[in-house]
């Protein structure tokens, strides 16, 4: 199998960037830390019928970032368009959970000449939502921890936010990658909650998109906004294997049903 690890230059940043496989080209953006890692077991299935291209999001691991303050999700749009393009693609197919799928959807609506299709599985687009107050309050809370010095407060109320994810028991947990957590908590996370993803603009895109998420989230916050926005577009929601963390934890199954959702995107 193909492989290729390098670095990719963007607006104030160097992203650490990995493409596996041969064939079309299928861009895949991490949740959580942003981790190209988090999709190993995943993006080696795939590519056994893509070119899976994958990064590490900037100031994660192994990629940097010169600026301070909160990182916009159309930040994170713009980095990933430039990872597709640093492999030589003009466009690609998408798949992002979680935090990635917010950061696909953003692509789609700002840049949809880069996306042949989308798949965004439990984007946290809370702002959909009827509770969207108590849940932008929970992210702040979090936020709130983090910058007092208290990472693993934030961390286990974010995992215990994360129900049927099928993780173990929040007292049994401890914090790993501490800078990781803090970097998503005091930069990201209130972005990735507050960002409302254009639904005019992914009408006009003809971007085609899936909506999705995993049959262990139902009654979940993490799942409720794919089918809002499902409904706002008049687009296809997929239920699919597994609960939130399915990409990381059950990636054979997700691997089938996600390669099937990818061959009906392009019919």
């Amino acid at each position: 199998m193909n492989t290729e690890d390098g670095t990719c230059e963007v607006v104030d940043a160097e992203l650490h960037v990995r493409s596996l496989g041969d064939g079309p080209p299928l861009l895949m953006i991490s949740g959580g830390l942003g981790a190209a890692g988090s999709y190993q077991a995943l993006a080696t299935k795939l590519a056994e019928e893509y070119t899976v291209l994958l990064y590490d999001r900037r100031g994660h691991f192994e990629s940097a970032d010169i600026t301070e303050g909160p990182i916009p999700v159309e930040r994170h749009a713009e980095d990933a368009r430039a990872v597709i393009r640093h492999f030589g693609f003009g466009k690609a197919l998408v798949f992002g959970s979680s935090a990635g799928a917010q950061i696909g959807l953003a692509l789609a609506a700002q840049h949809p000449e880069t996306v042949d299709g989308l798949v965004a599985h439990e984007p946290p687009a809370v702002r959909l939502l009827p509770d969207a107050e108590e849940w932008m309050e929970f992210a702040a809370e979090q936020v709130a921890h983090a910058e007092s010095g208290d990472v693993l407060t934030a961390f286990k109320g974010f995992l215990g936010s994360i129900a049927g994810a099928g993780l173990p028991t929040v007292g049994t947990i401890r914090l790993p990658q501490e800078n990781e957590w803090r970097l998503l908590f005091t930069r990201e996370l209130t972005r990735f909650y507050g960002y409302l993803p254009d639904v005019e603009s992914l009408r006009r895109s003809q971007v085609p998109i899936v909506l999705a998420a995993g049959e262990g989230s139902r009654g979940y916050y993490h799942y409720r906004p794919a089918r809002v926005l499902a409904l706002e577009l008049g687009l296809p929601f997929v239920e699919m294997p597994g609960a939130h963390l399915a990409p990381q934890r059950n990636a054979a199954d997700f691997a089938v049903a996600l390669s099937q959702l990818l061959r009906d995107l392009v019919l």
